[in-house]
């Protein structure tokens, strides 16, 4: 036992010096022998220095400085910095679609790989603020073998639900189980979505990963529409997924000023814009029309209107109209 624990001895030593060291926390050559001794390996001051030497050799870079009388050695190079884990932890923190308890996990691993002090550090300041976090364990199984088929090119199988009040599972005609070819895995919003094609309807669709079980990898080939679609998706997902649904369309949009931050929000940083008075601006955009995208718009009211194309126009003005009628309706119940 005692030598098979010597042949392990650099794997150990270096896996002691990155989870439980840094540039603030060096340890001494004596608490190295010690720690190793406790853990069955025999290691003494004078070969210490060898063993270091080696990993530095094999690109590891172990530093030193001076602890009292005697060297320390830490890690100080990291794959990842704090504010990097920071931001990563705070991502998983947000995301709906990850559990309660897939987050804890997660932020646990994600804490460890800037060590056991920067660990403590990133969870000591941790600042809980979902409280919307989805249910669905099964999520992780389903990202598993929906980015499996995907790099496989193979058609996926599964059962897609909603929720009723009582938070229920109610699946979509009842229970069918839906065939697709999927295309690309996108985060959008807090919740993680599948794009498909369907061969049957000639068109793409999107899915919530998180309402999705029973997820199956069929032996079959996608078509070659839906490998050409990889390559469009990124153009794909930026109409469908900011106003999804309905045919893609240019309109030119009027709007305050002070809307210019939530026009670059939805549309990206990019678009034109030209300020035509004081504190009206004007610009171009390309989005699909749809319940959404309505919903999106009258959010701002008299803050924001479209200028073209001229049956928009009149939509909007019925879409009003619809609005005005349904609550005069409501009120006089």
């Amino acid at each position: 036992m005692q030598e098979n624990h010597q042949k392990i001895k650099l794997l150990k030593l270096m896996e002691l010096l990155k989870q439980e060291t840094d540039e603030l926390h060096p340890f001494s050559t004596s608490e190295i022998c010690s720690r190793l001794g406790a853990m069955g390996i025999s290691c003494e001051r004078r070969t210490l220095a060898k063993d270091i030497a080696l990993l530095n050799e094999q690109g590891f870079e172990v530093m030193w400085c001076k602890v009292g009388k005697e060297k320390g050695y830490y890690i100080e190079d990291r794959s990842f910095s704090v504010p990097e884990l920071k931001i990563l932890i705070d991502a998983v923190q947000a995301a709906n679609f990850i559990t309660e308890k897939k987050s804890v996990e997660l932020i646990d691993k994600i804490s460890a790989l800037g060590g056991s002090h920067r660990a403590d550090i990133l969870k000591n300041n941790l600042v809980c603020f979902n409280t919307c976090k989805h249910s669905n364990e099964m999520i992780y199984y389903s990202v598993g073998y929906l980015e499996e088929a995907i790099q496989q090119q193979n058609k996926v199988l599964f059962r897609y639900f909603d929720l009723d009040e009582n938070g229920e599972k109610v699946y979509r005609r009842d229970g069918h189980r839906y065939v697709v070819e999927p295309v690309a895995l996108v985060f959008y919003e807090d919740n993680y979505y599948v794009v498909v094609y369907s061969a049957k309807h000639d068109s793409t669709a999107n899915y919530r990963v998180d309402r999705m079980d029973s997820v199956e990898i069929l032996c079959e080939s996608v078509s070659q529409k839906a490998l050409a679609l990889r390559n469009e998706v990124a153009g794909y997902t930026e109409r469908a997924f900011k106003m999804y649904g309905g045919q893609p369309v240019d309109i030119v949009i009027e709007f305050d000023d002070k809307l210019i931050g939530v026009v670059y929000d939805k549309f990206g940083e990019n678009t034109k814009m030209i300020r035509t008075h004081e504190h009206r601006c004007v610009a171009t955009v390309k989005v699909q029309i749809s319940p959404t995208f309505w919903g999106w718009m009258f959010q701002f009211g008299k803050q924001m209107r479209i200028l073209s194309p001229a049956n928009l126009i009149e939509e909007r003005k019925n879409k009003i109209r619809e609005l005005i009628g349904d609550t005069f309706e409501e009120e006089t119940k």
